[in-house]
């Protein structure tokens, strides 16, 4: 077998494996949208819905339900955070790591009595759905986004675009379908698991999450590592 055909092989089988670890956190977070959605009556991953909904309640003089919007974002923006840190904090297995943190998070989640602190279930679930996009960022070096399939389907327009007018690249494109399959597909599941199991199907989800994450843990150390982008010291510069 020559050096560029196993290269071939392994590039089929990287790509293989990431597009199902693709699909199976896809899936975990649409789960987890519809529930918190269910569960709380705003969106835990769709901060462009959450900061449209913030502005038309400022417009309504609603400012308590705005700034729990607003708070909603920067919660995002700190689990996408916190999930990159403790991704390249830890030596191996990030992906099941980082996993577990969600599982933990929606667990905590689970178990918060509501509704007197229906609002810290919320903010948990929120947390929980901005960190699990440090899990994969990429397949390949095409961006994958994990819970925001905006971004994908955007990608996967232009992909058409681009092959109609004649571009006959290579179709990376193509892989941007399966986070939005995953997500919706999660996202029925968790709607009707919320509709049958109602509060306690935050439980289900950080169980679902849980096996995700120790599915991951049989994965090779150095795989796990290709899908996360590397982190770039900067060096000082001598003059």
């Amino acid at each position: 077998m020559t050096r560029q055909r196993r290269r071939q092989i392994i590039h089929k089988r990287r790509t293989a494996t990431g597009l199902a670890l693709v699909a199976a956190i896809s899936f975990i977070a649409g789960m987890t949208d519809a529930v918190g959605l269910l569960l709380s009556g705003d969106f835990v991953s769709f901060m462009t819905g959450n900061t449209t909904r913030a502005a038309l309640a400022f417009a309504d003089a609603d400012y308590s339900h705005a700034l729990i919007l607003f708070a909603a974002l920067w919660v995002f923006i700190a689990g996408n955070a916190l999930g990159i840190v403790i991704a390249h904090r830890v030596s191996a297995r990030r992906a099941f790591v980082v996993l577990t943190g969600v599982a933990i998070l929606l667990a905590l989640a689970s178990a918060v009595p509501v509704p007197v602190h229906a609002r810290l279930q919320f903010y948990l679930v929120v947390l929980a759905m901005g960190m699990i996009n440090a899990t994969v960022e990429h397949i390949e070096g095409l961006p994958i986004g994990l819970t925001y399939v905006t971004g994908a389907l955007s990608r996967f327009g232009r992909g058409i675009g681009r092959w109609i007018v004649g571009d006959r690249q290579p179709t990376g494109w193509l892989i941007q379908c399966v986070p939005w399959t995953g997500m919706a597909c999660g996202a029925v599941c968790g709607a009707f698991l919320t509709k049958f199991a109602g509060s306690n199907a935050l439980w289900i989800v950080s169980l679902a999450a849980m096996a995700v994450a120790l599915t991951t843990a049989l994965l090779p150390r150095p795989l796990q590592l290709h899908f996360q982008q590397p982190i770039i010291h900067g060096r000082r510069r001598t003059l």
